[in-house]
């Protein structure tokens, strides 16, 4: 366009502030709008709005080292000296906007003050991109000191000229502030759960043989949804004691102040356990704390169980399954040799789509698969024998039976954990007909007639035993809160397991059954405060609890009499109309959390004890560590920052991710 006798507008009524940077210029009919910076023609026209020259600016590049200019000026230098970037092209493509060229650009470590920085057309907030930054951290596990790495900082600055680079403290510092705020917040949700919590606790390894505890809060919200929270991560000493471990969870427990919604602890199956466990235990019971007389606190992670099973059963078969590996690594050691193994397999008429694989031994899944798949191949490896002088590595009739044998008990296992980790919906429900199976499979497995296998199979009962002992309650009380089944299931399997004392098995999961139903119906000390609505039973109507607490323990004695008598009179329990309703038809997408939701005014007292069994973690080891013999281990980069900053960085971690998946 010419632009000869062009003249220059100016008008009262350009008000947008696009027009600092902007001259308009009018010839005959057209207006053209000329960026001062970098000349270039845009419409300029009343019709075309403003958005387009305010993206002009975003973009130009001279404007933006204008920007560089006149906001990056008299910095402070860092104590190491300034950062200095010569020829530093980030673009590839010299005519694109986004290339910048930095030379010896200093960069600011000390923190800016709050203030907002307007920026032309828009308004950068300081504060708000430093803590972006550090949430982005938090969120992703990143290390804190990519702050300082040369990329990153010349990324930040081509991106936004305007942000005052920060230094690692003052990353960590933001990342700590960010937990307190999240910590506050989770404070207050705990304080307004309507049910109990059940506290699972985990040991993690970090660099320098460092471990934490790490204390995991399970629980079903206001809105029936079962959720868990990280509580807390705590460094503790290599050479703790049992009293150490247990006063460490004591100690975070009162911090909470959830001592008194404690409904279990889950645990991993040692004995170490069990001594925190009695300890922390006889303190709660102290203040009568605890449902049931603590019969359901201490609880151990099925998993964990079932997976220190799965070892002793390799062990007893070491030798038989190092000698498989030494027959798959000779299988796979040259082509020749795979061509002759695969000739044979047509031979004998083996048609399997599995492959030799040698295992990882800290996942005693693929040794299972890897036996498996030898097992496949039994006759090829026999045949193998026969007719290759080099192949020396021979398995008897009694070992091939035995590893056969072995790999069936840990099929079993395999299934079992997949059924609890893929589980829409793994609450407590889900896990007793699986373990009444493996119940019955060890009591068939003992009956075997060859001593090396029915005496491993007594040591796997042994081991299984002692968790059944412990959790049985617990996992048959949650199966009759299943409207699929209720009683019925114990009445199935109980005969197959106990035989004649059967009934007496039923009997006591029943009194257990109605003495939780009791405390929680009468509004006794040991349910929480939050909990200390007295239900009348029969009637659904709500009893409210005193103003001062020697006021609600009189009326205990009262609360008690209306439950007895209401019952003499012939009003039927919350319970009692559960037991005698039909069965709820069996169904997969079964979502027991939503059935419990919607009958909860049909069942007010019985859906309050539903949601503190039903939040029981059962097993408490993520899908990705079902198999795994190592531990769960702390990342590298924040293994080395201090154990308050690594407790802030794992915490606010969970509770953003949640926040964000909810």
């Amino acid at each position: 366009m010419d632009m000869s006798d062009a003249v220059i507008v100016k008008s009262s009524r350009l008000k947008s502030v696009v027009w600092n940077d902007f001259d308009r210029i009018k010839k005959g009919d057209t207006c053209v709008a000329i960026c001062r910076h970098c000349k270039k023609k845009l419409s300029g026209s009343s019709s075309s709005g403003t958005s387009h020259l305010r993206n002009h600016l975003i973009r130009c590049q001279r404007r933006s080292n204008h920007g560089v200019a006149q906001f990056i000026t008299s910095r402070e230098k860092r104590k190491e000296g300034t950062l200095a970037i010569a020829n530093f092209n980030l673009g590839q493509d010299q005519n694109r906007d986004e290339t910048l060229s930095l030379v010896n650009i200093k960069f600011e470590q000390t923190q800016l003050k709050d203030e907002s920085v307007n920026a032309g057309t828009s308004t950068f907030d300081q504060r708000r991109s430093r803590f972006d930054l550090a949430r982005m951290i938090i969120l992703h596990g990143y290390p804190l000191d990519m702050v300082e790495h040369v990329g990153f900082r010349v990324f930040v600055k081509n991106l936004q000229p305007l942000f005052e680079l920060v230094t690692l403290n003052r990353v960590e510092a933001d990342c700590i502030e960010i937990y307190e705020k999240e910590r506050k917040k989770m404070n207050e949700m705990l304080d307004k759960l309507p049910g109990k919590i059940s506290l699972s606790v985990d040991e993690w390894t970090a660099g320098g043989n460092a471990e934490y505890l790490c204390l995991t809060a399970n629980y079903i919200d206001e809105s029936w949804q079962l959720r868990k929270k990280i509580l807390n991560f705590i460094r503790v000493d290599r050479f703790h004691t049992e009293d150490m471990l247990s006063e460490a969870v004591m100690t975070c427990l009162m911090d909470w102040d959830i001592d008194r919604k404690l409904f279990s602890l889950i645990l991993d199956s040692c004995s170490t356990s069990d001594n925190i466990a009695i300890r922390i235990s006889e303190r709660l019971s102290q203040n009568r704390f605890l449902y049931c007389n603590g019969q359901l606190f201490d609880i151990r992670c099925v998993i964990n169980v079932l997976n220190i099973m799965a070892q002793h059963a390799l062990g007893a078969v070491s030798e038989i399954a190092e000698k498989i590996r030494e027959i798959v690594r000779y299988t796979k050691s040259s082509q020749t040799v795979q061509a002759k193994f695969n000739e044979m397999a047509k031979e004998v008429g083996i048609l399997s789509q599995k492959c030799l694989f040698l295992d990882n031994p800290l996942q005693w899944n693929t040794t299972y698969s890897m036996l498996e798949a030898a097992l496949e191949f039994k006759d090829v490896f026999i045949l193998l024998q026969e007719n290759d002088t080099s192949y020396r590595i021979c398995l008897s009739d009694v070992e091939w039976e035995r590893i056969s044998t072995v790999n069936s008990y840990l099929k079993l296992f395999v299934d079992v954990i997949e059924i609890f980790t893929r589980s829409k919906f793994p609450t407590a429900n889900i896990y007793f007909p699986e373990l009444c199976d493996v119940k019955l499979n060890l009591n068939e497995w003992c009956k075997n007639s060859d001593e090396c296998i029915s005496s491993l199979a007594l040591r796997l009962r042994s081991k299984f035993d002692e968790y059944w002992e412990k959790c049985s309650l617990g996992l048959a009380v949650a199966a009759m809160l299943d409207p699929r089944f209720k009683m019925k299931l114990l009445d199935y399997y109980y005969p197959q397991i106990y035989g004649s004392m059967s009934p007496g098995r039923i009997e006591e999961v029943f009194e257990g059954v109605k003495a939780l139903y009791d405390e929680h119906s009468i509004g006794s000390p040991l349910a929480s405060h939050d909990q200390g609505l007295a239900w009348q039973v029969g009637s659904g109507t709500l009893c409210l609890p005193s103003s001062t607490k020697d006021s609600r323990d009189r009326l205990m004695g009262f609360d008690k009499f209306l439950h007895e008598t209401s019952q003499g009179e012939g009003v039927k329990s919350d319970l009692e109309k559960y037991l005698e309703e039909p069965l709820f038809p069996r169904n997969v997408e079964f979502n027991i959390l939503n059935w419990w939701k919607v009958h909860t005014p049909r069942y007010p007292v019985l859906s309050m004890l539903a949601r503190n069994i039903l939040g029981i973690p059962m097993s408490k080891v993520v899908p990705e560590l079902a198999y795994n013999n190592s531990g769960r281990v702390l990342d590298r980069d924040w293994s080395s920052l201090n154990p308050a900053t690594v407790q802030a960085l794992v915490c606010s971690q969970d509770w953003i991710q949640s926040e964000l998946e909810n």
